[in-house]
């Protein structure tokens, strides 16, 4: 083994054996040490395929290729690795140090360099390809070459000509030192840093590719809310003119108090709801007449007076649009599974397959305080393993809620386990404290590094708060940044922890004092789902959230008006779906019914194709999951949930979805009329009328669901829209035929729903969008919409 991949007193063949691996787009990547017996097969045919010419190795044989890789292993300076996806061996790395291999007449290495070679299996045929495949594998390569053989830079050198290789070098971010000569070739001369590989996404074809797709977005959800209006141009063109920004960008022959005049052109599908699907790669924007680039920021600057941004928070939404911009970039170069691949996917896999974020949210992905690696760490895309951070917290500072039949004592058992608890107590004894005088509270590691640690500095140093370390299950974070699944042990409870950054309108913190009655809301509100037959025969559940935790000892917690400081330091514990299912039922986030891959190829066509049923009984098992619960709960009980898609959970079998989990009941449940509840639940009670109670359904689920799903099921020709829309109709008929007792309760059929605005709401305030204690007087309307299933 090479000093490059471990230190120099490991036992050599000791360090060879432990395999990498990494959870890509295009599934789980490991690396191991190559093993010529029986690998050397696949790789001499790799090897010989025209596509690897440039390893001047065509037509070799097996025997060729043993003794080639024995010569590279054994080698100390040298390397040989064979890359498998989810098991299947796809390709094969040599790493080599420059110093002494290749390029030590030639290059003037430093410290820390690794050179690298990669071989991907040759191309399947057309109808098996994963797009994206090879910026997957590479990127994964260069995350092994870093992570594991503690690369500071990795070297390489193809052939000039190899314009291919040169392409996705460039896509990964390495930067060109030169050409030099080699034997047998003229070579490009390239390295890669940390820092390289981090911003690769800030190029101009990603970027490029972001600004056109959120452009797009931009005006599809400003036209959805009113606050523009597209000129109809017929036979499916717009356009829009707005004032342009003071001067053109780049144009200094004009004078800077011009106001150009701008116009989009654009090709788009208006669905029910005012739903508009803008064609991406028809939209064009004009300065002056002359085409200019796309640029969603200065759409935004454009559009400001029409948005009704005020000038104060304009830098604000802008940099959540340009963290957006570039978190669609990343997941542009990333790459993906294809939405058949996803048909068949893991629970967690798919979840960081997502892409778009929330559907109607223009800045939907602000996460204004990461940098470029806690994006590559902690975003839901890169699906990277994260360990939680637990603090001691002392026992008279702290609050701990439990719901009911659950201790503190099975709780930490069941999250930690006993070695845990263990060597969390000996930490404390050590520092001469008593551990019986502590909770233990988990928080995200970008909270500890850049808030507890600096923030909170007072209360670590006087040891109310006492840092323990990491834990030792690896998560990963769900489409909700800041909840976390448990991958090691996906039984375990789902982890919520405050993550101070702003992202789509707020800070995302947890506030202990909000987070204490939140144990007893999820008993009350299971109770009543539990004894109600109809949501049991619809097989609706939710997950409870069955204990919280909150630190108040703060000098924040004693100023006389209350800030975001408070919700720094706190966390809950959620049920996990894994055990609640059965043999042949699968696990999805239903914000994946709304997911279109690289190709633009949508996940929920692929489902109904998968599942061998037609459409239209596809979309009733899942109106039955989904809608009917939903329209229960708020005619039979006027409990309101937020029902988008990340806070349901499908049950899929055999592709159809037949059952949905929901989650985030503590933050946004709420009882719509009075009614007497327990004292620990009065909190969720926010009688409103019976007009606005109907927007549970009418902008959650309508308007921030279905409008989606309909129009790409319409678009991709498997089911019109129009039957979609009676399929709602007809499942929010039957409801009301089957429970006649609710006659006189809230009609779903009526002509016409107020037309309640989110981006109104971001834009309005990007620093927080609503009043969580009174969401109502918070919401925004632009007129009403007609309704899709009115009579």
């Amino acid at each position: 083994m090479s000093t490059l991949s471990a230190p120099p007193e490991a036992p050599a063949e000791e360090a060879r054996v432990a395999p990498f691996s990494h959870r890509a787009s295009c599934g789980l990547v490991t690396l191991e040490p190559f093993d010529p017996d029986p690998f050397a097969v696949p790789l001499r045919r790799w090897l010989s395929h025209p596509a690897s010419s440039s390893w001047g190795m065509v037509g070799v044989s097996c025997d060729d290729v043993r003794r080639y890789v024995a010569g590279v292993v054994a080698d100390p300076h040298q390397d040989a690795w064979l890359g498998r996806i989810d098991g299947e061996p796809m390709f094969f790395v040599e790493t080599y140090d420059p110093s002494r291999v290749l390029l030590s007449e030639v290059h003037d290495a430093e410290p820390g360099d690794v050179g690298m070679h990669l071989l991907v299996a040759p191309a399947p045929p057309p109808d098996r390809r994963v797009p994206g495949l090879t910026s997957a594998i590479m990127a994964a390569v260069v995350r092994f070459v870093f992570d594991r053989l503690d690369a500071r830079r990795i070297v390489v050198e193809p052939d000039v000509d190899n314009v291919r290789i040169a392409a996705k070098n460039d896509e990964v971010g390495f930067r060109v030192l030169g050409d030099v000569d080699l034997p047998g070739k003229r070579a490009r001369l390239s390295v890669l840093t940390r820092d390289d590989a981090a911003a690769a996404h800030l190029a101009p074809e990603p970027m490029g590719w972001a600004h056109r797709h959120l452009v797009a977005k931009s005006l599809s959800e400003f036209s959805h809310e009113r606050m523009i209006a597209p000129h109809d141009e017929g036979d499916g063109w717009w356009s829009l003119t707005v004032a342009g920004s003071a001067a053109a960008p780049g144009d200094a022959t004009r004078a800077s108090s011009d106001r150009p005049v701008v116009v989009y052109r654009f090709r788009a599908r208006r669905h029910e709801l005012e739903h508009w699907v803008v064609d991406e790669p028809s939209v064009r924007r004009e300065i002056y007449g002359e085409p200019a680039e796309l640029d969603a920021l200065e759409l935004v600057t454009e559009l400001q007076a029409d948005l009704g941004l005020p000038d104060e928070l304009m830098a604000t939404y802008l940099e959540e649009l340009s963290s957006t911009l570039a978190s669609a970039a990343a997941k542009r170069l990333r790459g993906g599974p294809t939405a058949e691949q996803l048909t068949t996917a893991d629970f967690q896999t798919i979840e960081g397959a997502m892409t778009e974020g929330h559907p109607a949210f223009v800045a939907a992905n602000g996460r204004i305080g990461f940098g470029l690696d806690e994006f590559r760490a902690y975003a839901p895309e890169a699906a990277a393993p994260i360990r939680l951070i637990w603090l001691a917290a002392r026992r008279t500072h702290t609050h701990l809620a439990l719901g009911a039949g659950l201790d503190e004592q099975t709780l930490l058992g069941a999250e930690l386990g006993g070695p845990a608890l263990a060597a969390f107590a000996a930490t404390l004894a050590a520092k001469g404290l008593d551990p019986a005088e502590y909770h233990y509270l988990p928080v995200h590691p970008w909270q500890w590094q850049h808030r507890i640690a600096i923030t909170f500095a007072a209360d670590v140093a006087r040891r109310d708060l006492v840092l323990l370390g990491e834990g030792d299950d690896e998560h990963q974070a769900q489409q909700s940044i800041r909840t976390l699944a448990n991958r090691s042990h996906p039984e375990r409870a789902y982890v919520k922890t405050a993550l101070a950054i702003q992202n789509m309108g707020f800070l995302r913190g947890l506030s202990p004092a909000y987070m204490r009655p939140t144990p007893a809301i999820n008993d009350w509100v299971a109770e009543l789902v539990a004894g109600d037959g109809t949501l049991q025969e619809a097989r609706f559940r939710i997950l409870r959230e069955r204990a919280s935790i909150g630190y108040t000892g703060d000098a924040y917690h004693r100023t006389a008006t209350p800030s975001p400081h408070r919700k720094m330091i706190a966390a809950l514990w959620r049920e996990s779906p894994v055990p609640m299912v059965a043999p042949g039922e699968r696990l999805a986030t239903m914000a994946a019914l709304l997911h279109r891959d690289g190709a633009g190829d949508a996940l929920a066509s692929a489902l109904v194709r998968a599942s061998g049923v037609p459409a239209t009984e596809w979309v009733r098992s899942y109106l039955h999951a989904y809608l009917r619960p939903i329209v229960h709960c708020l005619r039979a009980h006027d409990l309101a949930f937020m029902p988008h898609g990340e806070n349901l959970i499908l049950v899929l079998e055999g592709s159809v979805p037949t059952a949905v989990f929901m989650k985030d009941v503590g933050e946004e449940v709420a009882l719509l009329a009075s009614r007497d509840v327990p004292a620990a639940v009065e909190r969720i009670v926010h009688p409103v009328s019976d007009r606005e109670k109907g927007l549970a359904v009418f902008t959650d689920v309508f308007d921030g669901v279905f409008r989606y799903l309909a129009a790409i099921l319409d678009d991709d020709g498997v089911l019109p829209a129009r039957e979609f829309w009676r399929l709602v109709g007809e499942c929010v008929d039957r409801h009301a035929d089957e429970h006649p007792w609710l006659g006189g309760a809230l009609d779903l059929r009526v002509d016409r729903f107020d037309h309640s605005c989110l981006n109104r709401l971001q834009l309005r305030d990007t620093r927080q969008m609503v009043d969580l204690a009174d969401q109502s007087s918070s919401l925004i309307y632009a007129g009403t919409l007609a309704n899709p299933i009115a009579r």
